[in-house]
């Protein structure tokens, strides 16, 4: 039997006005089909929080909920996208820390803006489920990084956080390759500050994401930022398969097609259905390769070629380290 989708309830707050920013934006709210049943009038919802909420018609986030949901793969949940403004480079990055182009000086009141105006929002005018264990995050790129700032440093809030294709090679020193490598900020940020909780950790790259190779290791800069920084958190104590998921994107790129392909696969890790946990029983890896689909088909040879590449690939990635990290390990 085949279930049948039912349309997502879409509202929208064409100019949510902000006091810690002073300027305004819309929120894009996605409510599940059956929110407005009078039979449902006492169920409550948990919340995924989305900046660059602009972009939810280019990852067809409405139409993977209706599909998701209707063959409960997916718990019903509601969705507030968080549309960027103007000031998106100022407002995305690491709170209190710009990068080293001046970047991001207003991440910090752009997090107080989530936490104190937003969620308060949200949380008096629909039926939410509250605290970190009901409450995801995620985010695209910059939004990324700033997703991945806010569940950190709000682990009370956040129980959950999803990056695609995150910047997490925001840093303050750009004078050299071992300057650019050494001053990743969130890297150190998790490697100077404490365990932060419960959170559970999805992270998204694109083997195509970008063409930078900033120390020449052969891996791009996008899946190693991503999977050193994933090397800080397991030596937190933050587990591979439990509490943390890597998925690559073979053929994957830097853009909302990559996203809103490998999009399904971050909900149904965060917000399963008993039913889905129960046929698909986590393997305990922590490293998935998924490869794009829709892309067009290589002749045989070249094919080859592109499948040894990537199978390199996933053996670098499995065994990438740092400079820095090599050398703080061996002077343990």
């Amino acid at each position: 039997m085949v279930a049948r989708e039912s349309a997502v309830i879409i509202k929208t707050v064409e100019r949510f006005r902000s006091k810690q920013l002073h300027n305004q934006r819309a929120l894009t709210i996605f409510l599940p089909p059956d929110y407005d049943r009078h039979a449902n009038a006492d169920r409550y919802y948990k919340v995924l929080y989305v900046n660059d909420g602009q972009d939810m018609p280019a990852v067809k986030m409405a139409e993977t909920l209706a599909a998701l949901t209707a063959r409960h793969e997916i718990e019903p949940i509601i969705v507030v996208a968080i549309h960027a403004t103007r000031d998106r480079l100022h407002e995305y990055g690491t709170a209190g820390i710009p990068n080293a182009r001046g970047l991001g000086k207003r991440a910090r009141k752009y997090s107080f803006f989530v936490l104190d105006e937003v969620l308060p929002y949200i949380n008096r005018r629909y039926r939410t489920l509250t605290g970190p264990v009901n409450t995801a995050i995620m985010g695209f790129s910059l939004g990324g990084l700033m997703a991945f700032d806010l569940a950190w440093n709000h682990p009370d809030v956040f129980g959950a956080v999803g990056v695609f294709s995150g910047s997490f090679w925001w840093r303050t020193d750009d004078a050299d390759t071992h300057a650019r490598q050494e001053s990743r900020i969130m890297h150190r940020r998790v490697r100077d500050t404490g365990s932060s909780g419960c959170l559970r950790m999805w992270f998204e790259a694109g083997a195509c994401d970008e063409k930078e190779d900033r120390d020449g290791n052969g891996v791009i800069d996008a899946i190693q930022d991503t999977t050193e920084l994933m090397d800080e958190l397991e030596r937190k104590g933050f587990r591979r398969g439990l509490d943390l998921l890597y998925v690559q994107v073979e053929g994957g790129e830097h853009n909302q097609r990559t996203w809103g392909f490998i999009l399904p696969y971050f909900l149904r890790w965060t917000f399963p259905t008993q039913a889905y946990v129960l046929q698909h029983p986590r393997d305990g890896r922590g490293f998935a390769s998924v490869p794009m689909q829709g892309r067009g088909r290589l002749p045989g040879n070249a094919r080859q070629r592109r499948n040894d590449v990537q199978a390199k690939r996933v053996l670098r990635v499995a065994g990438v380290r740092s400079k820095m990290t090599r050398h703080r390990n061996r002077v343990r």
